[in-house]
């Protein structure tokens, strides 16, 4: 007698069959890549222009990627760099940068960028900045949170 049974597909066996068009992971990978330096280069070109002096310091694992430096005061802006398509709907943020705004809430800022396709010539990124756009500390065994990004966008402002 046999009381279940079950069928696992894989979503590319799925996909193949419906005809739709594979993403490979180097694809994707590549274009990750792109999306996180295009949003790099632009947020520190804006530091640049509103008269910062920007170090990029995102393989230091601190809480956010870009220290930039208030000439007049020699304060620090601490900027955690989240570069999105256009056409994203999520936000990953990590337990590390939370806490680090959490204990910086007057020095960080989050810097959202909507980035344009790869295939769309002359386009600039879109940026907002958000001033303290975390509340609480993430419970203990989580190690990163998914936020909304539009309504993480609407938080935001112009940088400045």
């Amino acid at each position: 007698m046999v009381v279940g049974g079950a069928l696992v597909v894989s979503v590319g066996l799925l996909q193949r069959m419906q005809g739709k068009q594979q993403v490979t992971t180097a694809m994707f990978a590549r274009e990750t890549e792109r999306v996180e330096q295009a949003a790099m280069t632009a947020v520190m070109e804006v530091e640049r222009n509103l008269g910062y002096e920007p170090t990029d310091v995102s393989t230091q694992k601190c809480g956010y990627d870009i220290e930039s430096r208030i000439p007049k005061t020699g304060q620090l802006r601490f900027i955690e760099v989240k570069g999105r398509i256009a056409t994203g709907q999520t936000v990953t943020v990590t337990k590390n940068e939370i806490i680090t705004a959490l204990n910086k809430p007057e020095n960080f800022i989050l810097a959202l960028v909507k980035v344009p396709p790869a295939d769309v010539i002359d386009s600039n990124c879109s940026i907002r900045y958000v001033q303290q756009p975390f509340h609480k500390e993430p419970d203990f065994a989580v190690t990163s949170v998914n936020y909304n990004l539009q309504e993480l966008w609407q938080m935001g402002t112009a940088p400045q």
